[in-house]
C-alpha cells in the first residue's frame, strides 16, 4: 500500500474507534433522573370547635328570657383539674343593643350570669350551681349541661323593649380565670389549654305587642 494512502487509512479508524466508544458509553450509562423536589406538608394542628349554636330569645310573664346552646369541650389539663377538687367557673356573657344612625347604639342589655363546677373526691360527686343554687351531677359532663344549653334565663324586663323594634345580640360562653385560685389564673394566662371560650355569636330579634307569652 503507498505509504500516504496507509496514513490516512490509520486515521479513518483512529476517528471511528473514538466515535464508537462515546456512543457506546451513552447507550451503556444510566440515564441522568432528576431528583425529586423536597415538600414539606404543614400538619393540621387540633383546634376545638368551641362555639354557641344556638340563641333563642322569648318573653314570658313581662320578662326576656334567653335559650341558648353551645358547644364546649374541656381540655384534658382542665378536666385532670376538676378531678382533684378544682372548682371551674364559667360565664355568660349577654350584650343587647338598639341601633341608632344617628348616635352611638343603645346598650339595652348587659348581664352575666356564672356557673361553678366542682368535684367532691370524698362523696365522689359533681355538683353545679349558679348562685346559692346547686345541683349534684353524676359526671363532669352532666355538670357542664347547664352551661352548654342554658334554659330560662332571665335577663330584663319587657318593658325595656320598643315593640316591632329590631335588636341586636351577642352571647359567649367563657372559663371565668378571674374566679379561679391564684395559681390557677397564672396558669390561665400562661397556657392555651386553660383559654376556653366561645367567640360572639350574633342575634337578632324584635318583640311584638302582642308576643304571646311561653
Amino acid at each position: 500500500m503507498v505509504p500516504h494512502v496507509q496514513a490516512i487509512v490509520l486515521i479513518l479508524f483512529f476517528v471511528a474507534t473514538l466515535s464508537w466508544g462515546s456512543i457506546a458509553a451513552h447507550a451503556g450509562g444510566s440515564p441522568e433522573v432528576p431528583a425529586p423536589a423536597q415538600t414539606s406538608v404543614a400538619a393540621d394542628l387540633p383546634t376545638r370547635g368551641d362555639q354557641v349554636v344556638r340563641i333563642e330569645p322569648y318573653v314570658r310573664e313581662g320578662q326576656l328570657y334567653i335559650d341558648a346552646d353551645s358547644q364546649i369541650e374541656l381540655t384534658s389539663e382542665l378536666r385532670n383539674a376538676a378531678e382533684k377538687g378544682v372548682p371551674l367557673y364559667f360565664t355568660a356573657d349577654l350584650v343587647v343593643v338598639s341601633k341608632r344612625w344617628w348616635w352611638f347604639d343603645k346598650e339595652v342589655v348587659n348581664q352575666q350570669q356564672t356557673w361553678r363546677v366542682v368535684y367532691n373526691a370524698l362523696t365522689r360527686q359533681w355538683r353545679v350551681g349558679s348562685g346559692e343554687l346547686s345541683l349534684p351531677e353524676s359526671s363532669l359532663n352532666d355538670a357542664m349541661a347547664p352551661i352548654r344549653n342554658i334554659r330560662g334565663w332571665a335577663v330584663a324586663d319587657r318593658a325595656f323593649f320598643e315593640p316591632d323594634t329590631p335588636y341586636e345580640g351577642r352571647l359567649r360562653v367563657r372559663l371565668d380565670s378571674s374566679l379561679l385560685a391564684r395559681p390557677f389564673q397564672v396558669n390561665a394566662l400562661n397556657s392555651a389549654a386553660w383559654s376556653v371560650t366561645t367567640p360572639w355569636k350574633n342575634f337578632t330579634f324584635s318583640i311584638s305587642p302582642g308576643a304571646p307569652s311561653q
